[in-house]
């Protein structure tokens, strides 16, 4: 088969139920779900016997290199629903020297800031957008701190679905502008993405609208699980010793967790499983306060701040998953301080030509803290996630001059 034949061909898709992440209750489906009766996340229950014999890992070799390749580990059935804009397979960059700084192991950056509208949201919303469509969906509305915001505008007018965003107030850059130029109605809350939530929640009946913010529908976590997927691909299906990953609502940190189950049920993967570590920012970290309290819940973390905007996230829906997954894996969790943030993101953009977000810099600041207290090893490969396009953040300005009506003393330059 051609390459022009598999992205033509049908997208077959091996999804058997739904199923609720907390009473493990099944709901149909090729229905449109929300939460569950628990009021809690659904999770996309596939055949996985099936699957396996349905697709090789060799046989991919011939698609395009894009989130698609996999496209019967996603429930999208129809060809027509799916909803495109490039969802590039993004690169895996090593970091020499900062390997050689540290004097650790292989550090490994994957880069998501290649995705559409720049960032790692293109991945969920792109699977949420495509169901929606499937399912019928002609508005749709989300609580977000910037970036889903964007992706669900882009994706949603490919499909031809309206969209609202709810942001706080003091969201700033790119992503308040690329929102609205890529079609969707966007407010500015006086509150934290929380309150955002509650003003989408409470809006359903009298707007009509489906309700995309995180872990309120089913499909955001199959999109992000593709990072999952990428990386055992692109590391000849074997996985790292240890991944770090910066968690506000934690959806990419359950989709790869549930992703390499899912490989390993199929026999692609081996019994070698990451530690998953979930990094916050110490303004913002009700995960790690549950983790390190052992708590099976995360309590809301107050008077939530952070530089860091997709860290700032005070409940996470999804918080029982998060720590399920960060202990079954023998992960951890680690709160960064927003000024270590900061020179960490500069120190990555000096040694390695790398302009990091500041999601993406936490967790380079948390791999270097981890590796100085001996919680992760000097032979350890470490997979660290850059969740967003740099250029995306606040940047500081030069105070470097030189006046072009005066002499330049090169040799102070």
């Amino acid at each position: 088969m051609t390459r022009v034949d598999i992205e033509t061909a049908e997208r077959p898709t091996f999804t058997r139920h739904l199923e609720c992440s907390s009473t493990g209750d099944t709901y149909p489906a090729d229905r449109l779900h929300g939460l569950s009766r628990a009021g809690k996340p659904l999770l996309v229950r596939y055949d996985l016997d099936a699957l396996g014999r349905s697709v090789t890992r060799e046989s991919l070799a011939n698609r395009a290199w894009d989130l698609w390749r996999y496209r019967e580990f996603l429930p999208v059935r129809r060809r027509e629903s799916v909803v495109s804009l490039g969802e590039t397979m993004t690169p895996l960059l090593r970091a020499p020297r900062s390997e050689k700084r540290l004097g650790g192991g292989e550090i490994l950056i994957k880069d998501e800031g290649r995705l559409p509208t720049g960032s790692f949201k293109a991945r969920g919303l792109a699977l949420a957008v495509s169901m929606a469509k499937e399912l019928g969906v002609t508005r749709m509305a989300m609580a977000t701190a910037g970036n889903a915001g964007a992706a669900l505008a882009a994706y949603c007018t490919r499909a031809g679905i309206e969209s609202y965003v709810f942001c706080p107030d003091d969201a700033q850059g790119p992503n308040v502008g690329e929102t609205v130029l890529q079609g969707a109605k966007l407010y500015k809350v006086n509150g934290l993405i929380n309150d955002c939530a509650k003003i989408v929640a409470e809006g359903k009946e009298a707007m009509a609208w489906f309700d995309a913010s995180t872990l309120k529908e089913p499909y955001r976590i199959e999109g992000k699980k593709t990072m999952g997927l990428e990386l055992a691909e692109q590391l000849g299906w074997t996985l790292p010793d240890v991944i770090f990953y910066p968690t506000g609502g934690g959806t990419g940190l359950i989709g790869m967790w549930k992703v390499f189950d899912e490989l390993g049920r199929i026999g692609w993967l081996d019994t070698k499983r990451p530690r998953m570590v979930a990094v916050q920012s110490t303004g913002c970290a009700p995960i790690v306060r549950a983790f390190e309290q052992g708590r099976e819940k995360a309590e809301p973390w107050q008077n939530a701040e952070t530089i860091a905007s997709g860290l700032r996230v005070p409940a996470a829906l999804g918080d029982f998953l998060i720590l399920r997954a960060i202990r079954e894996s023998g992960g951890f969790a680690m709160a960064i301080p927003d000024e270590v943030i900061l020179e960490a993101r500069a120190e990555v953009g000096k040694d390695e030509g790398l302009l990091l977000s500041p999601e993406g810099a936490a967790t380079y600041a948390a791999y270097r803290q981890a590796l100085k207290e001996g919680r992760v090893s000097k032979t350890d490969r470490v997979v660290l996630f850059n969740c967003g396009n740099g250029l995306k953040y606040p940047m500081p300005d030069t105070p470097l001059r030189v006046d072009r009506h005066k002499p330049v003393d090169y040799a102070r330059l």
